[in-house]
């Protein structure tokens, strides 16, 4: 250790990302520095800028893979499959895979919606999602229009589940509200 910093412990990503979840809920994000974040994970400011471009990346780092494996189950998703159920169940299995970060999923959600910048970066992840889905099921032959309708009804559909799952206290898991959500909006433009 140099200078009482253990900075070559393992997992400094993963500390940074838990000491910066911890000041946010205590202090809120305005208020919580850089310097607090790696103060607080026993590493350098400069570590936490080898990870984290600034500290809103520490909540969006997990984007890309979000992205990158939703993509992937579409493109994998059988031939037959309609767009829509290519993207529920890309949504189903991205949602088993948050199932085992639901306290993370709370907190990271708590400190999103008590700032209004947070909100917006929010909504660009998911306008980014959508059109990795909808160009994903473009590749698979969906024309333009069907393939974006199908990926931003699917993110609205995640979104609204997601919110049910991280308010709720004996909420069911998170693929099995995506499921419902799916069922309910079936139901509305079946016009039931």
């Amino acid at each position: 250790m140099i200078g009482g910093m253990g900075r070559w412990e393992p997992n400094a990503r993963g500390r940074l990302e838990q000491a910066a979840l911890e000041l946010y809920v205590e202090h809120g994000f305005e208020q919580t520095t850089v310097a607090e974040i790696a103060a607080r994970a026993g590493l350098t400011e400069r570590t936490f800028f080898r990870y984290f471009a600034d500290k809103r990346e520490v909540l969006f780092a997990g984007g890309a893979n979000l992205q990158e494996f939703l993509v992937s189950a579409v493109a994998s998703a059988p031939d037959s499959v309609a767009p829509i159920e290519a993207v529920a169940a890309a949504l189903e299995g991205a949602g088993a895979l948050l199932q085992e970060r639901r306290d993370y999923s709370r907190r990271r959600q708590a400190v999103i919606a008590a700032n209004a910048g947070l909100q917006e970066r929010e909504l660009i992840k998911l306008a980014s999602l959508a059109s990795a889905l909808a160009a994903a099921l473009r590749q698979r032959g969906a024309t333009g229009p069907a393939a974006s309708l199908a990926a931003e009804a699917g993110i609205a559909v995640f979104k609204i589940a997601f919110e049910r799952w991280v308010g709720g206290t004996s909420q069911p898991d998170l693929p099995q509200l995506i499921r419902e959500s799916f069922d309910d909006l079936k139901a509305v433009t079946a016009g039931k």
